[in-house]
């Protein structure tokens, strides 16, 4: 079929018409709804090409474009999003970008969709629109205006209020030093630190960062030593050099060295601060005027608790789903800000004893004043996080309603620092004078914003009356407008003498005086009106003054808004003159917080003051376990236990018993008491005297580290020999079950060799309770003067155990696991034929034990004896084919996973 030239002509103008409505719509978003149908209907758009060239630059985050009323994503990040949120995956199709997958939601539902991102652990690039959409612009300019990341964001769904949100950045110094800096955005806390591995391990596990930043040089050694336990990002080798992060940190601060801080010696803590700023920088987090300083952390300062002891106290959290973390007990402040500190607290007790009795004094003051610590408490309560909504200011992120509640945080201050200057505890009245209620500041918020705004300024209503002249006229206007228009009317009318004069609106002339044919000709219209319009039965004029009131009426309401904005980012700009008082402010009041809990719990559940001294004794009078005291059945009573230990009497109390008696918690219980009151915080005892500690270790539990190639046994070994390596005076030490995880003989002769070193090691005597199910190890305390034996005691009645739960003095000779194997619902049979069998072992040991004098002896001798056949001594070529192969193996350095694959090949032979 032929097709007449001009038809053709005119479907080809059609096409294009329709095409360039279509990019019109698109680029100057007159039709946001229909924007992801445009982008799929048109291929290598403007729109596309400027997508393409912003993600280019952001080429490892999911990029939310700004479209319209949508974010949208494509490609690759379209159908990531789609899996993440469970939202509608769609194409688009034709042309270079046929196939180009398609996904966004709306653009008010990113408040929703953002922490699900997030918590999935993308990195997430917001590109927004930077300009409002202009016929006479092709297409909107966008950029990326924030990348949020699990170690940064501000967003308060993103956060836990009672936790910091750390971002960690490490750096491989020289000698197998590291460094380490913590920055927490969303409350300026800066802290840096140097150590070995074991250190920055301990710190890692201690202070939980939700992001570490490495080089990526470093990456096979993080993953071999850390696997997947933290979210990471690696960056470039250039970025790690000292020049560059020194000039980052001096740029930042503002100085010409860092010697003010007392960091200038720390080069590998240095550089990994300067990588942290970097990296802030590239997630687009330039306004960081509340990071005012920078604090090392003083491993001198604080007790050394390494990553085993954090974990196996369950000082912050439990190794149960089900379990209660000390944390939980002692976590009865009532701001974020001090439910944040307090987890600093447990985890780094103090060593200086100076600093300890002053939090024991305020605690004892709390508690002996109760109507003052109520007070203080109503007050703190007002507060809120100030320390988050002073760290928003910089950063422009913080809205009328947060500015609103500054105010008030600082109002709440003021009673606080009278309260304390008028006690009469010396260190109540120094906090007092730390306190800045910032009167002018107040004054100033409560001047410029309305007592209750909203959260946005983009409706209005944000600006106090009567703070600024040409917004009052302008709400006048538009809240009068009716009115003012007849004002003008009844002027007229009388001016002109025209009682039917009327004034009309329409969207070509504006408002205007309409007057009929009646009084046109009656020389009765003033010289100043001008006609802009003839109808058939009157004329219509304007006048200046109706203009006037016309462009207030008609641009009042969007400069209301265009002024109310400005007014308050203006006084967002003078809130940072007191970034610094206002984050002092907060960190006091979080250490009020913290003392006020630590009272509210020492009356709640009886808990006595320690004497914390110089001495090294330790001497618990009716402890109890802070934890599991308050998770006992109703009515059921914890039994206390006393613990003594010392260097001249009991050194190391050796501790043997029944399963399921209480060896371990009592362990555990004197460790916690000791931090506790290390802490600053009353105890669970009758009394208690602690002489300081310098380090705790704990020996707890089976565990393996499979994946790294280390076996049960050989995680108890490792554990154990960081200890021995490590012990001094003041060092306290739990071990319990040391040498469980191998034969019998070796155990026992591990645990023997490890208590014997504890005490005779010559340079260090560390308080010790070692629990264990060896009972030969009771002869320790004949042959060594500092250590005592004692034991759980329990009660036999029949068949039946009573565990009493009370330490008492001397050795056990059972364990009674039979008996916990019945009580865990052990089959009949089993439990029977365990009872037969132990009867046949124990007749066998009398048997033996009648023919020398001491158990351990025995047990010696017969680890002297040969235990193993000679599987070799063959002619079997096969046999010696195995031998052969297994001496070539390096056992040592094996995996577990190699080790089954050889003996899978050996099987074979």
């Amino acid at each position: 079929m032929v097709i007449p030239l001009n038809v053709l002509i005119l479907r080809i103008v059609e096409k294009i018409e329709i095409k360039i409505h279509l990019e019109m719509a698109k680029e100057k978003l007159l039709l946001p709804e229909s924007d992801m149908e445009i982008v799929q209907k048109i291929p290598d758009t403007p729109l596309m090409k400027q997508y393409y060239s912003v993600k280019a630059k952001y080429p490892d985050a999911l990029m939310l474009f700004r479209v319209g009323d949508f974010y949208e994503t494509f490609g690759q990040d379209a159908i990531t999003m789609s899996r993440i949120l469970g939202i509608t995956l769609t194409k688009r199709g034709n042309g270079a970008a046929a196939d180009s997958e398609l996904a966004g939601f709306p653009y008010h539902s990113l408040d929703v969709y953002l922490p699900r991102l997030v918590r999935a652990g993308l990195r997430v690039a917001i590109c927004e629109q930077l300009e409002k959409p202009n016929p006479m612009n092709k297409i909107v300019r966008r950029g990326v205006t924030e990348i949020i990341t699990p170690g940064v964001t501000t967003d308060d769904k993103l956060l836990d209020h009672k936790s910091n949100n750390f971002l960690a950045a490490i750096h491989a110094g020289k000698k197998e030093q590291f460094g380490i800096a913590f920055l927490d955005i969303s409350t300026g806390e800066f802290l840096i630190s140097e150590g070995d591995w074991a250190y920055i391990d301990k710190l890692l596990q201690s202070f939980a960062p939700s992001e570490v930043l490495f080089a990526k040089s470093m990456k096979r050694d993080w993953e071999a030593r850390m696997g997947d336990r933290f979210y990471i990002y690696a960056l470039d080798e250039w970025i790690f050099t000292e020049d560059y992060t020194k000039e980052k940190l001096t740029q930042h601060f503002e100085v010409q060295s860092l010697k003010g801080f007392g960091i200038e010696e720390m080069e590998a803590a240095q550089v990994a601060a300067g990588v942290a700023l970097h990296y802030l920088a590239s997630t687009e987090n330039t306004n960081l005027k509340h990071i005012m300083s920078i604090q090392k952390i003083l491993p001198d300062r604080f007790v050394g608790l390494d990553k085993f002891t954090i974990r196996n106290l369950e000082l912050v959290h439990s190794n149960h789903e089900s379990g209660t973390p000390l944390i939980q007990i002692l976590d009865k402040t009532i701001s974020p800000m001090g439910a944040r500190l307090l987890k600093k607290w447990v985890l780094l007790p103090l060593k200086h004893q100076k600093a300890i009795q002053e939090r024991l004094d305020i605690v004892q003051y709390f508690i002996d004043n109760q109507l003052m610590s109520d007070e203080i408490e109503n007050y703190i309560r007002m507060i809120g996080d100030l320390e988050r909504l002073i760290s928003k200011v910089p950063m422009l992120k913080v809205n009328p309603r947060e500015v609103v509640q500054i105010k008030r945080a600082l109002a709440a201050i003021e009673p606080i620092k009278m309260l304390c200057a008028n006690s009469k505890n010396i260190y109540l009245k120094q906090l007092a004078e730390g306190l800045n209620p910032c009167q002018l500041l107040r004054d100033n918020i409560d001047k410029v914003l309305v007592q209750d705004p909203p959260v946005k300024t983009d409706k209005g209503g944000v600006i106090a009356d009567g703070f600024h002249v040409e917004i009052d006229e302008l709400r006048h206007v538009i809240t009068n407008a009716k009115d003012l228009l007849l004002d003008i009317q009844q002027k007229e009318i009388v001016n002109t003498g025209i009682p039917t004069l009327k004034i009309g609106f329409n969207n070509v002339f504006g408002y205007f005086l309409e007057v009929t044919n009646k009084y046109k000709d009656q020389n009765l219209i003033p010289p100043h009106w001008v006609r802009k319009q003839t109808l058939s039965n009157g004329e219509r004029y304007i006048t200046d003054e109706l203009k006037q009131l016309e462009s207030k009426i008609l641009g009042a309401e969007e400069r209301v808004l265009a002024l109310e904005d400005q007014m308050f980012n203006e006084l967002v700009q003078s809130l940072n003159e007191y970034i610094q008082p206002i984050q002092h402010n907060a960190h006091l009041v979080a250490r009020l917080d913290c003392q006020l809990a630590f009272a509210k719990v020492a009356l709640k559940h009886n808990y006595c003051r320690p004497d914390v001294n110089e001495s090294l004794v330790i001497d618990i009078k009716q402890g109890r376990h802070p934890v599991i005291e308050q998770l006992l059945p109703i009515g059921e009573q914890f039994v206390p236990n006393d613990v003594f230990l010392n260097h001249d009497e009991q050194q190391v109390i050796m501790i043997t018993g029944p399963n399921m008696a209480g060896k371990s918690a009592l362990l555990r219980q004197t460790a916690l008491i000791c931090l506790m009151a290390q802490m600053g915080c009353f105890v669970p005892a009758s009394s208690a005297s602690i002489g300081i500690l310098d380090k705790v270790f704990t020996r707890v539990g089976a565990s393996d580290n499979i994946s790294g190639g280390e076996s049960t046994f050989m995680v108890e070994m490792n554990e154990t020999a960081s200890i021995m390596n490590a012990i001094t005076d003041r060092s306290l030490i739990l071990l319990d079950e040391i040498g469980r995880g191998t034969s019998t003989y070796d155990g026992i002769s591990i645990a023997w060799s490890v208590a014997e070193y504890l005490h005779d090691n010559g340079f260090a005597q560390p308080k010790t309770l070692f629990a264990t199910h060896y009972h030969e190890l009771n002869e320790l305390s004949d042959k060594f003067p500092r250590i005592k034996n004692y034991t759980v005691a329990v009660k036999e009645i029949g068949q039946k155990i009573i565990f009493l739960r009370k330490l008492i003095p001397g050795g056990s000779q059972h364990s009674f696991g039979i008996h916990v194997a019945r009580m865990a619902g052990m089959p009949k049979s089993i439990v029977e034929r365990a009872s037969n069998i132990l009867l046949q072992l124990e007749q066998k040991h009398i048997e033996v034990g009648d023919q020398t004098t001491s158990p351990i002896a025995q047990t010696l001798r017969q680890v002297e004896q040969p235990m193993q056949l000679k599987i070799f001594e063959t002619t079997d070529s096969r046999l010696e084919k195995v031998k052969e192969k297994l001496l070539e193996a390096d056992l040592n350095s094996m995996t577990p996973i190699e080790a089954m694959m050889l003996l899978n090949e050996l099987k074979k032979w």
